[in-house]
């Protein structure tokens, strides 16, 4: 009998916990994909996607403002327009004509750092940019005067005045690992 009742007792916590668990369930429906993100239309609707108005900082070369990086080593931004210079491909990258470390120099353009005379998985020189990073603009992108879409209390610290316009990446690589 007494077995019997723990039986019961059990069953009886189970089957409230059950309708404990389908009652918050129920009061929390799925949420809606036009309640996820920054979107606010559905996801399978392309027709009605807004982009926010971005003001695209882009005269030629030379004639714009450069922003400051957004964190110690971050990629910098590109501030000129990307007119003519587009697609970039393995064959055909119009950045290296001004970006290379020898043009650079006599052009007053900004260089590409070390780390893109290397390859980064074995520490190899390599005396042209890396054949892995030709794709400039899979990390650079076009400056723009753009209103964040969330607020940003981000705060870079830099560890010296230089490193928000220069990159010091091969040299911080392997810091502490020894």
């Amino acid at each position: 009998m007494k077995k019997g009742l723990q039986n019961i007792l059990l069953s009886a916590t189970a089957a409230l916990v059950l309708a404990a668990c389908n009652l918050s369930t129920a009061q929390n429906s799925a949420v809606e994909d036009t309640q996820i993100g920054l979107r606010n239309v559905e996801l399978k609707d392309e027709a009605n996607v807004k982009n926010p108005l971005i003001t695209w900082k882009g005269d030629l070369p030379g004639s714009n403002e450069v922003f400051e990086r957004s964190y110690e080593n971050a990629p910098p931004l590109i501030p000129h327009s990307l007119d003519g210079l587009l697609p970039i491909t393995l064959e055909s990258n119009m950045c290296l004509t001004c970006h290379t470390i020898e043009v650079a120099k006599e052009m007053g353009t900004i260089p590409a750092p070390q780390s893109h005379y290397m390859y980064l998985s074995t520490g190899k020189k390599t005396k042209e940019i890396n054949t892995e990073r030709f794709n400039c603009v899979q990390c650079h992108v076009p400056q723009a005067n753009a209103e964040p879409l969330v607020k940003n209390n981000f705060k870079a610290d830099f560890r010296n005045t230089e490193s928000n316009r220069t990159s010091n990446l091969v040299d911080v690589l392997n810091q502490g690992i020894k």
